[in-house]
């Protein structure tokens, strides 16, 4: 169990997360540049793999895939017509990346214009400017990779017991987390945005929709430890002093939202069930406090070769 959820210290690879978080953004944001325009995002994200994080087809030249490769610690590309392109992870600069990068995507035969400078980091440089020496520690990208793997399944099963709209489990690369939303189906208030280093129209586009949302950083955005998030929005009343489960899931003044330490679902004994009671428990909380119609939105967790039984005429 403890190889499928292997231990993150988010200290002792701190500095490697923070150049793979600005790797992934240089990435995203060439997705985001070459890719119509999908609700709440969607067309910016990357996906969970066995061998990493892909961005599937991106809509540039013959269609182009990126892919981090986790397990040979590099940038894979390759085209429609089936032309390759790599260049390694390693220790670096953000600069260097962003170099090998459009040189990668030009050898594709792609454009590789996007915009250059980071978004929702604490003083952002732009990609070819920041020249700071950064680490690659191999086996803490490794241990990160199968954490998200488990973590990917748990979500995965959780989005099954739901019938309304719901995002795919997906990883946003402006706050490095894996995400999963449920949809209401109802409007939202206008957002107030404000979010450092996001344009208020994005974020308000995200969140035009009632929502409960769950996710997992890796450490940072105010924690300085792996944690899972649950939040609603608009949040309902009472919804932070809702009882939700297991026992070491707290709430989170600073972020208004509940969270979940990594670790307490990593000892728990059975650490997928700990992770769907978190899930479970915090959708519940924003669904029945903002009056969600359940009714119409649930449904029994999906099974291997069981198809869903229709609902009753």
């Amino acid at each position: 169990m403890t190889n499928r959820w292997p231990e993150l210290d988010y200290g002792d690879w701190r500095e490697t997360c923070s150049a793979l978080h600005l790797y992934l953004q240089i990435v995203g944001k060439y997705r985001l540049a070459h890719s119509p325009w999908l609700n709440h995002s969607w067309n910016a994200t990357f996906y969970v793999t066995p061998v990493g994080l892909t961005t599937s087809p991106i809509p540039d030249a013959s269609d182009i895939e990126i892919t981090f490769n986790f397990h040979a610690h590099r940038i894979d590309g390759v085209n429609g017509e089936g032309r390759t392109a790599a260049f390694a992870l390693r220790p670096t600069t953000v600069a260097q990346f962003h170099a090998d990068f459009v040189g990668l995507v030009t050898a594709l035969g792609g454009d590789p214009t996007f915009d250059g400078s980071p978004n929702e980091v604490p003083y952002p440089v732009p990609f070819q400017d920041d020249h700071r020496d950064r680490p690659y520690d191999r086996e803490a990208v490794e241990r990160f990779h199968r954490a998200l793997m488990s973590i990917d399944r748990v979500f995965k099963a959780f989005r099954t017991s739901f019938l309304g709209k719901s995002s795919p489990v997906h990883l946003f690369w402006g706050a490095l987390d894996l995400a999963v939303t449920r949809f209401s189906g109802r409007r939202a208030p206008l957002h107030a945005g404000g979010i450092p280093s996001l344009p208020d129209d994005v974020a308000r586009e995200a969140y035009d929709r009632e929502v409960s949302s769950a996710g997992f950083w890796p450490g940072g955005n105010g924690i300085d430890y792996p944690a899972f998030y649950a939040y609603a929005y608009p949040a309902p009343n009472g919804f932070r002093s809702a009882s939700v489960r297991p026992d070491a899931a707290l709430w989170h003044d600073a972020l208004s939202e509940f969270v979940l330490p990594y670790d307490a679902v990593r000892s728990a004994d059975d650490p997928d069930a700990a992770l769907m009671a978190f899930l479970v428990s915090t959708y519940e909380a924003a669904a029945q406090g903002a009056g969600w119609d359940r009714d119409m939105l649930d449904c029994g967790p999906g099974r291997p070769r069981t198809v869903r039984a229709p609902d009753a005429a």
